[in-house]
């Protein structure tokens, strides 16, 4: 291919590469359509990449006489190594889809064979996932993830997530009432590890678009089954996506009280210690930060100096909570919070010097602040 010239008018001005299915804007551009695909839809682009001029119209229209013109020069230059581009199959139309989506409302049997076959098709190509969506998909689907114990709901989340849905499409799913909220929590709570991690995935997608007022509005039963999916360690994607989707929402409202009072900060403290990955500490100590701004430091400085048994020093010892007063020391959090963990290890430091349940890699934070 670099030993020959090729026309100009065959190379996409995306990938600069040689069309295999050349499409065309409403703009009068023609570009291959896998390129294209990815700026508009993936990339969610509005914009021609060429002529700069606003797309209203999304639809690519195929361009048989171009792409024609394309093979005939690529049998012409067999010699030079050119094998000849496919035919390509023609896309999905909406009519294939809204059949498919009312067939599967027949039986549960047809169900599953429909949701299969759609997550087959979004599979594909970007333009099968916007066919997919404005066929009335994303209505349909979120009705079945409702029933979390079936293996149908596994295979809804997979092809909503798998839809990469455009944000007018994620708005939708949050501006039901909070119902779709309520199924995904429901999820979370009672589905297997698989159909959990996808709806981890779908509620980070969702709540990075979502308003003040809907993150604000989060119930605290959701932020007890993010501490579950941390705790259960579904996956490494669905932690990951879990500690991500708590730093969206962690700073709204009263949400790092809801984590804290949800077991949040122990659950944090433990995986910041089992990590041996950069980047997920960081994540983590970031929501620490927000969590650690609430009231449970200051709860630990009035037990610490109203109720401090030996019992309760002991205690809190074993169960990692000068542990945790060390990282509060460690981490990014509010002047008043250090003050209030700095004071709580200087009360009680002889008796916490020794003690074996203070990891080895924080005794010398400990060591600094008493």
């Amino acid at each position: 291919m670099d030993e020959i010239d090729v026309p100009p008018f065959f190379i996409c001005p995306i990938s600069l590469d040689l069309m295999k299915d050349p499409v065309t804007l409403s703009t009068g551009i023609t570009y291959d359509r896998e390129s294209i695909d990815k700026w508009l839809f993936s990339g969610n682009k509005t914009v021609c990449p060429v002529t700069k001029q606003f797309i209203s119209d999304c639809e690519l229209v195929p361009n048989h006489t171009l792409r024609r013109l394309i093979q005939s020069w690529c049998t012409l230059n067999a010699c030079h190594g050119i094998q000849r581009i496919p035919t390509p199959k023609p896309p999905i139309s909406n009519a294939q889809i809204t059949k498919l989506l009312h067939d599967a409302t027949k039986s549960p049997l047809q169900q599953m064979k429909c949701l299969r076959r759609l997550l087959s098709i979004a599979s594909a190509n970007a333009t099968n996932k916007r066919c997919i969506e404005s066929s009335g998909a994303v209505e349909f689907l979120p009705s079945i993830v409702s029933d979390s114990d079936s293996t149908a709901a596994v295979e809804a989340l997979s092809t909503l997530y798998n839809l990469q849905l455009s944000q007018a499409a994620l708005k939708n799913l949050m501006g039901r009432n909070g119902d779709f909220l309520v199924s995904l929590t429901r999820v979370m709570q009672r589905g297997s590890h698989e159909s959990r991690a996808y709806a981890v995935f779908l509620l980070q997608s969702m709540l990075e678009i979502a308003d003040p007022k809907q993150l604000i509005g989060l119930k605290p039963e959701l932020f007890i089954q993010l501490v579950r999916v941390l705790c259960d360690k579904i996956s490494q994607q669905a932690s990951k996506a879990t500690l991500k989707l708590l730093v969206t929402i962690s700073p709204w409202g009263r949400n790092m009280i809801k984590a804290a009072e949800a077991g949040m900060v122990p659950v944090l403290i433990d995986m910041l210690l089992d990590s041996a990955q950069r980047r997920t500490c960081e994540i983590i100590l970031t929501v620490l930060d927000e969590v650690c701004r609430c009231a449970e430091v200051r709860i630990l400085w009035s037990i610490s100096k109203f109720c401090a048994t030996c019992n309760v020093l002991q205690e809190m010892a074993q169960l990692g909570i000068v542990a945790k007063l060390c990282l509060v020391l460690q981490v990014e959090c509010g002047h008043r919070t250090k003050e209030k963990a700095r004071e709580v290890l200087k009360l009680h430091a002889r008796v916490w010097m020794n003690s074996p349940c203070i990891p080895s890699n924080l005794l010398l934070t400990f060591s600094a602040h008493v």
